[in-house]
């Protein structure tokens, strides 16, 4: 299942939400500001993360600006409880599922969460959309 960590008025948020719902992917919403994330959620974004902590958190948010916090200081245990009590440091939109993580919103790298099995589909039916003439996989070739 594809899960997609929002907040609200964040425009790139808004953007991956509806990018999800033109290509028909199912997914859930998580407010990070009214939904608590749990310590197993956290844990599982930072394993994602392959540059650790500077994937999903940012460095110039108020908080860590402005406490001066270190966070390559903290154990993994203070780190869940620091972003738990403070939301606002992570980036935005995170789309997550058992496989792959992204952070923010790149209409072409979300096209990694749509099945293989149905991107092959789609590429082979192209020529055949009433729109191929003028659609962006006819200016791409």
């Amino acid at each position: 299942m594809l899960v997609i960590y929002t907040s609200p008025g964040c425009a790139s948020c808004r953007k991956a939400k509806q990018w999800l719902k033109d290509h028909a992917m199912p997914f859930v919403e998580k407010n990070i500001f009214s939904t608590i994330l749990n310590e197993k959620e956290i844990r599982f974004l930072l394993e994602r993360s392959e540059n650790g902590t500077d994937d999903i958190i940012s460095k110039r948010s108020k908080i860590i600006k402005g406490e001066n916090i270190d966070l390559d200081s903290m154990s993994v245990n203070e780190l869940v409880r620091f972003i738990q009590g403070n939301p606002s440091i992570l980036k935005r939109p995170i789309l997550l599922d058992e496989r792959r993580l992204l952070v923010g919103y790149d209409d072409e790298e979300m096209e990694a969460f749509v099945p293989a099995q149905l991107r092959s589909i789609a590429d082979s039916c192209c020529n055949q959309c009433p729109e191929y003439d003028s659609c962006g996989k006819m200016r791409e070739a």
